[in-house]
């Protein structure tokens, strides 16, 4: 049997080949926008990559299906309820797909989405009954799926209930679960783990939410845990119904003077090198949202529509592309390129530079008693807002900053503070770029580290 995992790390994806390498078939399951790896990998075991499997109509990333079925001519395969606009074969609950001595059976799973399906995956020369399945995203290790990215959270969140306890709970314990996210991803919540597989036994035993058996409370605590809906849900979702497609983010270089000029004309300037380096030196009105860590192309889709196209900002020119593909994957296309050169050529050319000040979390609070006049801004979401806070602090959410928040003054220091100085990072920008001049950049921790250190908190 061929079975194969790949990580998309900057979004937590998940994907799958899955095939028999004595018949020489594959399938592959969930692909990620980039399908390289896929062919790569068929080619050395020796199989062909004949059908493409969809768990689901996908709302935080580009599905490669469009582009694996041009590359291998794969027959695509998604639930009847998708609605899907293109080509492609329809199944229903307990279809199977046969791959030599391998089956792919359907378990139908809505919750996070109508048409949600699991994939059995049966080992004949085995066994007849299924080692493992592909549970999407429906269940993952140490959490369960969002479920209001396609239907009312409550109808969502009944159907993921049911889902799970009349369906995956009754597999055999000692079934593989293989989640179509990792840690980090916006489909799932905050248990989400970093581990890529599990057991049904082991889910069942120690995730938090599978312990709950009455379906209200599940409900419950499955809307509480609900972050934000980030915007570009509807855009992703569409290209990945409508007809198949490339979907590829060309960027081309631009020199500094093209910048500047497209800076002027209202472009969004994204620098994606690591806060440190930007906070050192950076374009003047660019905006902090660096590519090196996971969670660059969500965190950008907050932002993308905030400038007439995007230009992006690296060390260099690989940068620049590089993060040109991370933004074809959650679809992002409106980039009007990348600074040639990175923004080496930049202080080569003697262009100006703006800095922000770096605060280390552990002087906050003897830079708060020594200033009356700094003002802190809290950017973390509502939720972590509510549980733990620093009085007097004022709350608005990183990517909610389109304008400065109401109880700051654009005129008196402000110190920009999260949970590890990541979002505080792209929050400090912002500002910056509204024209706020005494913005300071929390650095080293946030808001846990200060409560550590025995200063005074507010809950609740």
């Amino acid at each position: 049997m061929v079975f194969r995992q790949f990580v998309h790390d900057d979004l937590g994806c998940a994907s799958y080949l899955v095939g028999d390498e004595r018949a020489g078939v594959a399938a592959v399951v969930d692909p990620a926008l980039e399908i390289d790896e896929y062919v790569r990998i068929a080619r050395y075991l020796g199989v062909r990559i004949d059908h493409v499997l969809e768990t689901h109509t996908h709302a935080d990333h580009v599905s490669g299906h469009g582009r694996l079925q041009e590359a291998t001519g794969a027959v695509i395969h998604v639930h009847r309820a998708a609605g899907a606009e293109y080509d492609h074969e329809p199944f229903d609950d307990g279809w199977e797909l046969e791959l030599g001595d391998v089956r792919v059976r359907a378990l139908h799973t809505p919750g996070h989405r109508p048409e949600h399906t699991a994939f059995a995956l049966v080992d004949a020369s085995r066994g007849p009954e299924p080692w493992a399945v592909l549970t999407g995203d429906s269940l993952f290790v140490g959490d369960v799926a969002r479920p209001d990215l396609a239907v009312e959270a409550e109808d969502g969140a009944r159907d993921l209930f049911r889902s799970l306890t009349d369906g995956l709970l009754r597999m055999a314990p000692e079934t593989e679960v293989w989640p179509g996210h990792l840690g980090g991803s916006m489909c799932g919540g905050p248990g989400m783990s970093m581990k890529i597989s599990s057991t049904i036994g082991y889910e069942r035993a120690h995730n938090p939410l599978l312990a709950v058996d009455d379906e209200d409370e599940f409900v419950r605590r499955s809307l509480a845990a609900l972050g934000p809906q980030p915007p570009n849900v509807a855009t992703v979702v569409a290209l990945n119904r409508g007809p198949l497609g490339a979907h590829a983010v060309t960027a081309r270089p631009l020199t500094s003077r093209q910048v500047e000029r497209r800076r002027a004309m209202g472009a969004l300037l994204v620098d994606v090198r690591a806060d440190l380096p930007f906070d050192e030196a950076h374009v003047p009105g660019a905006v902090s949202v660096t590519s090196i860590r996971a969670g660059f192309g969500t965190r950008l889709g907050w932002l993308a529509d905030m400038g007439d196209g995007i230009v992006l900002i690296g060390r260099d020119d690989a940068d620049g592309r590089a993060a040109a593909r991370l933004c074809a994957a959650v679809g992002i296309g409106d980039i009007a390129g990348y600074l040639a050169g990175g923004m080496t050529s930049w202080r080569e050319e003697g262009r100006p530079v703006a800095r922000i000040p770096r605060l280390p979390v552990g002087e906050l609070a003897a830079r708060v008693a020594a200033d009356p006049a700094l003002q802190l801004l809290d950017v973390r979401e509502g939720s972590e807002w509510r549980t733990l806070r620093i009085p007097g602090a004022v709350h608005r959410p990183y990517h909610h900053l389109r304008e400065v928040p109401e109880g700051i003054d654009p005129a008196a220091p402000v110190a920009v503070v999260c949970a590890s100085g990541q979002r505080a990072g792209i929050a400090a920008s912002l500002l910056a770029r509204l024209g706020v001049a005494g913005v300071e950049h929390v650095t080293g921790g946030g808001v846990g580290d200060w409560e550590r250190a025995g200063h005074p908190v507010e809950r609740g």
